[in-house]
């Protein structure tokens, strides 16, 4: 069984804007990133995102950017089974973010994640990011609709 999974939400504003909020490391650091971003998101660039939930930026590597259309990244699996004697060697995961015009004005969003190895950690660390994402997603809902930032307080 591959450990992969993917999520989806329909986001009441025009798709370029959802993107913007996305690659944007203002916008993103308004609603999701609650520790910041630094850099924009951009074809072959490496940006850091820094969360209060799991302390300490940490680079993501930007593969793919298509305006209004995919975000393709690559960051370090959270499986930490190699530090604790499992399988040995350091790897990465990859995200991929879709974005559809939909016929009525609003953005359908879907991010889908994989490559952790099929080990318990990560199984572990897929259902921990699905979470995430899902509430990246969520948050970026409140955001671009109502103005609210759903992680504000959180998690300090």
């Amino acid at each position: 069984m591959d450990l992969k999974f993917e999520v989806s939400g329909r986001i009441a504003r025009p798709i370029d804007e959802v993107f913007e909020a996305v690659v944007n490391p203002e916008k993103l650091s308004g609603y999701f990133t609650t520790g910041g971003a630094r850099g924009r998101l951009e074809t072959g660039a490496t940006v850091t995102w820094d969360f209060a939930d799991f302390p300490g930026a940490f680079p993501v590597y930007v593969a793919e950017v298509e305006k209004n259309k995919r975000i393709i990244l690559h960051w370090d699996a959270s499986d930490t089974a190699a530090e604790r004697g499992g399988e040995a060697g350091h790897y990465q995961t990859q995200v991929t973010m879709r974005f559809e015009a939909l016929e009525d004005g609003r953005t359908l969003v879907s991010i889908a994640e994989e490559g952790w190895r099929q080990t318990p950690e990560g199984l572990k660390s897929t259902l921990s990011n699905k979470g995430g994402w899902m509430q990246m997603l969520c948050c970026l809902k409140a955001f671009l609709e109502h103005g609210i930032n759903l992680r504000e307080g959180m998690f300090r």
